[in-house]
């Protein structure tokens, strides 16, 4: 499943920006919904899933302690 979204996380990914998480959201939503573009009535509820999505990748790789990590 969601085969194109990439590991965020260091030693795998060292500059992730939000729009790394915000495409890696978007990618997860779509994949879970079936929809690559929602329809006019889907819209808001699909983009409110995005952004909890994306928060909640934020909150999870801020607080990550990865060790034996260099860097």
């Amino acid at each position: 499943m969601c085969r194109s979204i990439k590991t965020l996380r260091p030693p795998m990914a060292l500059d992730v920006t939000d729009e790394d998480i915000r495409a890696a959201a978007l990618q997860y939503v779509r994949k879970i919904s079936g929809f690559r573009a929602p329809a006019a009535h889907n819209r808001a509820v699909f983009e409110e899933a995005v952004d909890a999505v994306a928060a909640a990748t934020a909150r999870l790789l801020d607080g990550l302690e990865v060790r034996g990590a260099t860097g």
